[in-house]
Order: C-alpha cells, then sequence, then structure tokens
C-alpha cells in the first residue's frame, strides 16, 4: 500500500528515513513501478519534515 502524502505529517524525518532505507533494502535497490512511486512520495514527505524540523529548531 502506498501512504499518501499529508499535510503536516505526523512522521519525523527520522521515521520516514526508516522507511525509506527499509523499502530500499526489501527490494535490494531495484524498484518496481508501484515501489518507485511509494519512494517517491516518501522521499517527499521525507523532505517537508526536514523542513519543518529545521523551522522549529530556528
Amino acid at each position: 500500500m502506498i501512504p499518501t502524502e499529508r499535510s503536516g505529517s505526523a512522521r519525523s524525518a527520522d521515521e520516514l528515513n526508516e522507511q525509506i532505507r527499509g523499502l530500499l533494502a526489501r527490494s535490494r535497490g531495484q524498484l518496481s513501478a508501484e515501489q518507485r512511486r511509494e519512494y517517491e512520495v516518501l522521499v517527499v514527505e521525507w523532505a517537508a519534515a526536514v523542513r519543518g524540523e529545521i523551522v522549529k529548531a530556528a
């Protein structure tokens, strides 16, 4: 199942990073089309979480 992008994600950058790493490990670096879409959603959400954490720290 592909996670949907949510504004104001409750997931931290660290949690999203772990999900991305897990996805890549399970696929051994060879993503199917569906896994690629999941990866892209996770990366966008991760980037937003990182930006949010930077803003909070400032």
